[in-house]
C-alpha cells in the first residue's frame, strides 16, 4: 500500500475578508479521490466501514493511524466511477470532510478552518452555498462545516489514543496482501500493519476488561473481520476464477 496521497491541492484559511463573496457548490463528485487507494479512518467508523472495506493500520513510529483500503493498485480507487460517482458502500469521513480541513495556527495552539481553493465547486458566481453573509458573518452552511470538521478532529484524537494503546501492547505486526489478477498480472499491498490475534488474546485479563469497557476490543475484532473484504475487492478486477490471499509475513515466520 503506497504512502497516503493528500487530496488537498492548496488549502488556505477561510476568512470573511478573503471569502465574503465566495460560495461552495457541493455535489457527489469524488474525482478528487480517484487516485488514492487508501484514506485514514476514524475509530468511530470501524463498525460501519468494516462491512464494505478492509481496515488496516498505516504509518511509522508514533504516527500510526487506521486506514481503509479502497483499491489494490497504487493511485487507483476502485470505488470511484469514471463520472466521479461513488460506487462503493460507506464513504469515509476523511472524504466527506473535503474540501474543508483543519490546519494548525502559527503558534500551534489552535486549529484554523481551511478550504482547498482548487475545489471545482469553489466559486464567486453565487452557485451553491455562500460562506459568509453580507455582514461578513458565517452562514449556517459554513457553521455546519466547521462543526463537522471540529467533530472530526475530536474523533481523530480519540483514534490516535486507541492506536497508541495498540502499540504500547505490541499488538501490531507488518502485513501484506497479494493478488493474482485475470490478465496474469499480480498486485500487492504492503507497508501496513494488522493486529496480531494471538497477542490480543494473550493480554492480561484486566487489560482485556478495560478494552471491553472502552469498546476498543470490539474495534480490534471489527478490524480483523474486515480483512476478509480484501478478496471481494480483488474480484472487482480479477476474473471469477482469480485468486487472492492475505499474507502476514511476520505472523507466518512466527508459526511453528
Amino acid at each position: 500500500m503506497s504512502k497516503q496521497l493528500l487530496i488537498y491541492k492548496r488549502a488556505i484559511p477561510v476568512s470573511s475578508d478573503s471569502h465574503r463573496d465566495w460560495a461552495i457548490k457541493m455535489g457527489d463528485n469524488y474525482k478528487f479521490a480517484s487516485d488514492v487507494n487508501s484514506v485514514p479512518l476514524l475509530a468511530a467508523e470501524f463498525l460501519t466501514a468494516a462491512q464494505d472495506y478492509a481496515i488496516v493500520f498505516a504509518g511509522d513510529g508514533d504516527n500510526v493511524v487506521p486506514s481503509v483500503i479502497l483499491g489494490i493498485r497504487d493511485n487507483e480507487n476502485s470505488n470511484v466511477g469514471a463520472d466521479g460517482s461513488w460506487t462503493g458502500g460507506y464513504v469515509p469521513a476523511f472524504l466527506r470532510r473535503y474540501p474543508f480541513v483543519f490546519s494548525r495556527s502559527e503558534d500551534e495552539k489552535d486549529f484554523v478552518l481551511c478550504i482547498d481553493e482548487e475545489f471545482d465547486g469553489f466559486n464567486q458566481d453565487g452557485k451553491g452555498e455562500r460562506l459568509f453573509d453580507t455582514d461578513g458573518e458565517r452562514t449556517t452552511f459554513l457553521q455546519s462545516k466547521l462543526t463537522f470538521v471540529s467533530e472530526y478532529q475530536t474523533q481523530f484524537e480519540r483514534t490516535s489514543a486507541f492506536c497508541k494503546r495498540l502499540q504500547e501492547h505490541d499488538l501490531l505486526e507488518e502485513a501484506q496482501a497479494q493478488f493474482n489478477l485475470a490478465d496474469g498480472q499480480t498486485a500487492s499491498l504492503s507497508g501496513f500493519f494488522k493486529i496480531n490475534r494471538e497477542k490480543l488474546k494473550a493480554l492480561p485479563a484486566d487489560t482485556l476488561v478495560q478494552m471491553v469497557r472502552s469498546d476498543e476490543l470490539e474495534l480490534c475484532y471489527a478490524h480483523l473481520s474486515s480483512l476478509g473484504n480484501l478478496a471481494p475487492m480483488a474480484q472487482k478486477i480479477a476474473a471469477p476464477d482469480g485468486q487472492s490471499k492475505m499474507e502476514a509475513e511476520e505472523a507466518e515466520a512466527g508459526e511453528d
